[in-house]
């Protein structure tokens, strides 16, 4: 008997029957085998397009701050509540949201999120105060959690297990195209036509994806009709998350030995344990916590948490030196950010094939391995480097985030029984979330206190007057605290695909 591999796409759980064998789930029982191929890929493209958009609005706002500043006459402090609300109802309400995907059927809560999204775009781009803004931006994000919880549930639902890791290569692909061009098409945007612009590009789109969706998606073939809705997980969840999200981002700005921020992430502790507790009580919970007893699973999540942290905070980090050590313009630095998101991109779809073919175990391991190397050449940027030095050391970054991410996802879907589809997309949604949260303000903290301890300064408000070697110290430090998270993850990864091997050795 040959061993067997848990993450291989031939072993899910539930086996994805029925439609999956024939292209495609049942879409109504009287398409051809040629119309379910067909509209598999017209379901990737609607579930794609929503995916890109809100991950896009997760950062093209970010360039127009300043402009959005001057405009409303505000704080820069009170209009950072653009993004931060954003982010934040992204990452309290995403369980939820995927929660109705698994009680009631992915298409409507999906329709609904892109109804949401797109009218919410339509109401920032006319906004004329920044209060007005920041609700409207609220109400993108309740739109958006739907998009980002339920995207790959809804296309690993679709597609057979045979080209599940393609898929969802895909997919990731997409997240990674959206990171790349969402601070460059925001600047492009707001440069020839206005910052309105940035909000209103959304509306044809969400309109053209909302239509794809409504055609050419088919119901779920796994739904509950007798389930009921977790009020309570829910509310505690939005609670907790909420404190994680705000406590971090005042981390991130005033310190975090200040009372607010430890304040807020004691009780983020506090209220996870009671959160978990409450959850393994109820009968219907929102979040399933069997779930987490497949190791593989839980290992491949937390990866998901450490790489994005990592690459959310060298993204954030590298700027900050090709500006100050190399005096790049801002342009400059943009465009030489989008070659390792880029690079992932275009690399994830073929990850996501070839895992489909040798298993997901091994693809993941060898990009986390690529990511290592990729941060451990990064921390080696000095005054003296040229843009094809830069590309040299952030190639195998690109190449490793894009070869690990899709494998990854894999692995969390082949894990879970097509009843809990939804909430293993939402589980992967949240995971990005955090680790983009939390990988800002940790490298950044660390960049800070280096910089700080190197130049003997307190204050960090402009960097120009900062020794380059300083700033090169304190990338250093960033650069390490990364690679350590990579290691952690590649540990965790390999000791849960160990032991997952064991389980799955031959009786005979």
């Amino acid at each position: 008997m040959a061993t067997s591999d848990p993450s291989d796409p031939q072993n899910h759980q539930s086996g994805n029957q029925s439609g999956n064998q024939s292209g495609g789930n049942q879409s109504g029982g009287n398409q051809s085998g040629g119309n379910q191929s067909n509209n598999k890929w017209l379901t990737m493209l609607g579930a794609g397009l929503g995916i890109l958009m809100s991950t896009i609005d997760a950062s093209v706002v970010n360039i127009a701050l300043p402009t959005l500043v001057k405009v409303f006459d505000t704080s820069f402090a009170r209009i950072e509540l653009v993004t931060v609300s954003y982010l934040l109802i992204l990452s309290a309400f995403v369980l939820g949201a995927s929660r109705l995907g698994d009680m009631f059927g992915k298409k409507r809560p999906y329709l609904f999120g892109l109804i949401v999204f797109t009218i919410g775009s339509l109401l920032c781009g006319l906004a004329g105060s920044e209060n007005a803004l920041i609700g409207f931006r609220v109400l993108q994000g309740c739109g958006a959690v739907f998009l980002t919880g339920l995207g790959a549930a809804i296309v690993t639902e679709v597609f057979p297990d045979s080209q599940r890791g393609q898929a969802l290569g895909i997919v990731s692909a997409l997240a990674a195209i959206g990171l790349a061009i969402g601070p460059s098409a925001g600047g492009l945007l707001l440069g020839f036509f206005g910052w309105r612009s940035i909000f209103l590009v959304n509306v044809p789109i969400g309109i053209f994806a909302t239509y794809i969706v409504f055609r050419y998606v088919p119901e779920s073939v796994n739904t509950q009709p007798d389930a009921r809705f977790d009020w309570v997980g829910t509310m505690m969840a939005v609670i907790v998350l909420g404190c994680f999200v705000i406590g971090m981002t005042l981390g991130q700005e005033q310190g975090f030995t200040s009372a607010w921020s430890l304040g807020l992430l004691a009780f983020f502790a506090i209220g996870l344990c009671a959160f978990i507790f409450a959850e393994s009580r109820i009968k219907q919970p929102m979040l399933d916590l069997s779930i987490f007893r497949n190791l593989e699973v839980s290992a491949s999540l937390l990866a998901c948490v450490l790489m994005l942290a990592v690459n959310a905070g060298l993204l954030f980090l590298i700027p900050f030196f090709l500006e100050s050590v190399l005096q790049y313009s801002a342009g400059q630095a943009g465009l030489l950010l989008c070659i390792s998101p880029v690079i992932s991109g275009l690399v994830s779809p073929f990850a996501g094939r070839l895992s489909d073919q040798l298993g997901a175990r091994s693809i993941s391991l060898a990009g986390l391995s690529l990511m290592l190397a990729g941060v451990l050449a990064i921390g080696t940027f000095d005054a003296q480097l040229t843009p094809w030095g830069y590309l040299l050391r952030v190639l195998p970054l690109g190449l490793g985030y894009g070869v690990f991410q899709s494998p990854n996802n894999s692995i969390v879907f082949g894990g879970v029984p097509n009843s809990r589809l939804s909430i293993a997309s939402g589980l992967l949604s949240l995971a990005r979330s955090l680790g983009q949260t939390a990988g800002i303000p940790i490298l950044g903290a660390v960049f800070a206190l280096r910089v700080a301890s190197q130049a003997q300064t307190v204050s960090l408000s402009d960097l120009s007057d900062v020794p380059s070697k300083s700033v090169i110290s304190g990338f250093e430090g960033g650069c390490y605290v990364a690679a350590a998270l990579v290691i952690a993850a590649i540990v965790t990864t390999g000791w849960a695909s160990w032991q997952g091997g064991r389980r799955a050795s031959p009786e005979s």
